[in-house]
């Protein structure tokens, strides 16, 4: 990653700024392309830099108002409560020079400041002498907003500890691991073996490593701009997404469903996996995701997969030779959710709406779920997936789900990838319909 805090800061603080005086925050990333396309003073690097330092910050936003609180006045007595009413908007008020001094020292104690600040080195003294060491933030009671971790999530990764059975050595990585940037994993298509990928791409200039049996990239040549990408023998997508795409077991020949296909990700996948044999239904509410999954399918040539848009108001009226076939052999819903899974990769989502799944998600996802079981035939497969680590939408969802319709059975469900693996953390549940 590049280092950001060598960067000049008047062009960091404008930039600041104007995501500041946005009404309402939304994904960063995507904001960070429409700002740059009207910047022609910024080059490559700079773009890079000067993004990695905005993830960085959303990384740590509550720590900031933290750690400007313990140094300009008397320490809270109860952190956990004052967690509870605690908002992005708090940072709003901490001056531009403070803010991007205390997030350049978490990341390089020996960063430099700017020159507006007149108390620099009086905080990067404090700064080390107050907080640098884990023992001084745990006596201080602020070890958890040092990874970027609510008080108010503990609970809810206490019921995810236990239901998986995840040890205190898992629970501590998980949220120590928030603040770390997983690589971008890549699955090959089009017949290519890892091997064979990694050496293409090496050749490339792309740093490519074989982790856990998949290939994670991490630096040197944008992946968009390897002939190997725009030739269609990989695709970007993460470790845990992959697991989840053959969680289905789809295989040549068969029916299969992709409900909430979104840009394709996954239904690209099982095209793999089916060798472009068989039917492969993908739909979603949104059209212009379908549009992308086209462009994407037509790259890697893919030429079994049909689209089109479904809001999940009644069951899906089933093509012919799926009526004939007495429903999909396979279905798949990722489900719409709250995307805590995702946290490690846009870290600024985890500060809107308090990350917690609400209920009107709720009753969608359990709604989808029903929606879609009726176009799954006898002995077919239904699979629920989420990029969500909460039990309330993943776990519990399956219970109530299987409660309301005894003709399924639970085969397997389990968490996915993070912190068992460095990508994001999501969920699958197996389910089959009784014959």
């Amino acid at each position: 990653m590049e280092n950001w805090t060598r960067f000049r800061y008047p062009h960091l603080f404008g930039l600041w700024q104007r995501w500041l005086g946005e009404t309402q925050w939304h994904q960063l990333d995507r904001w960070l392309r429409r700002y740059f396309q009207g910047q022609r003073n910024f080059g490559k690097r700079d773009r890079l830099a000067y993004a990695n330092a905005m993830f960085s910050a959303m990384r740590i936003l509550q720590l900031i108002d933290v750690l400007e609180r313990l140094y300009t006045e008397e320490p809270e007595a109860d952190w956990g409560e004052w967690d509870k009413t605690w908002t992005p908007d708090n940072v709003r008020h901490i001056r531009v020079d403070r803010f991007w001094f205390w997030v350049a020292l978490y990341f390089d104690t020996d960063a430099p400041a700017a020159t507006e600040l007149d108390d620099a080195e009086e905080r990067r003294q404090w700064f080390l002498d107050t907080v640098s060491s884990e023992d001084k933030r745990l006596a201080l009671g602020i070890a958890d907003f040092w990874y970027g971790w609510r008080p108010m999530w503990n609970a809810a990764l206490d019921l995810r500890v236990q239901t998986s059975g995840w040890s205190e050595i898992d629970r501590q990585a998980f949220i120590v691991g928030q603040n770390s940037l997983p690589p971008v994993w890549l699955r090959p298509q089009q017949g290519m073996d890892n091997q064979s990928l990694l050496e293409r791409l090496d050749n490339e200039g792309v740093r490519i490593t074989l982790q856990d049996g998949r290939l994670a990239a991490q630096g040197g040549t944008g992946l968009l701009e390897t002939a190997s990408y725009k030739s269609g023998l990989f695709e970007i997508q993460d470790y845990a997404s992959q697991m989840i795409a053959e969680s289905v077991g789809a295989e040549p020949g068969q029916k299969v469903w992709d409900a909430c296909a979104g840009a394709g990700g996954k239904t690209l996948s099982l095209a793999e996996k089916m060798q472009s044999k068989g039917a492969l239904i993908a739909t979603d509410i949104r059209e212009y995701k379908l549009e992308e999954l086209k462009r994407r399918a037509k790259r890697a040539g893919y030429f079994n997969i049909r689209s089109f848009g479904w809001d999940a108001e009644a069951p899906l009226k089933l093509p012919r030779e799926v009526r004939v076939h007495q429903g999909f052999d396979r279905v798949l819903i990722d489900a719409p959710c709250s995307s805590t899974g995702t946290w490690r990769r846009n870290p600024d989502a985890r500060w809107r709406d308090a990350g917690m799944p609400e209920a009107p998600m709720l009753a969608l996802q359990q709604h989808i779920l029903s929606q879609a079981s009726h176009s799954v035939r006898p002995g077919g497969r239904l699979v629920y997936a989420t990029c969500s680590w909460f039990v309330e939408e993943n776990e519990q969802q399956v219970a109530a789900f299987l409660a309301a319709h005894p003709q399924f059975a639970l085969v397997q469900q389990t968490m996915l990838g993070f912190p068992n693996t460095n990508s994001d953390a999501m969920f699958s549940a197996v389910l089959e319909r009784k014959v």
